[in-house]
């Protein structure tokens, strides 16, 4: 099940609270010196809410050795820095049903319904003050990167905040608020229990 919304919409918290293994999708960001990396427009901020700034073949790989193996390797990733630190495993075990969560899951949407491992997308929303200040006390809590930034960029997505669901919709996820979120996922979970057993005994 892919979750996306706008930076600050609940996504981490929603994952955790369905109690299914998460992919956190941010661990696939690119490194702060890949000289492909976007910047804002009329800036010298990269521009890390771009999806040029993050991995999506990686990580579709990894999506798909999960669905297929039930595991799989994951660089971990460390936004103050802009760097990956190191490497882990991620073990499902035979759990038919995994969240992969990030603002940038909507962009592969179509890549993992045409691999056939796509069970539901979802993009959590709310109000955009709420999202605003979610995102920036989150960010100053965690030392994301300096205040200054956090700031040009928190109001910067406050202001295109329905643009970014809209865009995210558009690619083919859900646009819902928690509770109805929360009841797609049982819904999937019922689904793909009936399809990963089928597979596991072909």
């Amino acid at each position: 099940m892919l979750l996306t919304g706008p930076s600050g919409s609940g996504k981490s918290s929603f994952a955790a609270r369905s109690g299914l293994p998460v992919l956190c999708l941010d661990d696939f960001y690119k490194e702060g010196d890949d000289p492909t990396l976007p910047q804002v427009p009329g800036s010298s901020d990269i521009d890390w809410d771009s999806p040029a700034s993050w991995d999506a073949d990686v990580a579709v790989a990894a999506i798909e050795e999960l669905c297929r193996t039930g595991r799989t390797k994951i660089p971990v990733y460390d936004i103050s820095t802009s760097s990956r630190v190191g490497q882990d495993s991620l073990d499902i075990e035979r759990t038919p049903l995994f969240i992969a969560e990030g603002i940038f899951a909507a962009d592969i949407v179509r890549r993992c319904r045409e691999l056939g491992v796509l069970a539901d997308a979802i993009c959590l929303r709310g109000r955009p003050s709420t999202t605003f200040r979610r995102r920036l006390l989150r960010d100053l809590r965690e030392g994301r990167k300096s205040v200054p930034f956090l700031l040009r960029r928190g109001w910067r997505l406050m202001r295109a905040e329905r643009a970014i669901v809209a865009r995210q919709t558009a690619l083919g996820a859900h646009a819902c608020g928690k509770d109805e979120a929360l009841g797609r996922v049982a819904d999937a979970a019922a689904g793909r229990c009936v399809k990963a057993t089928a597979r596991v005994s072909d």
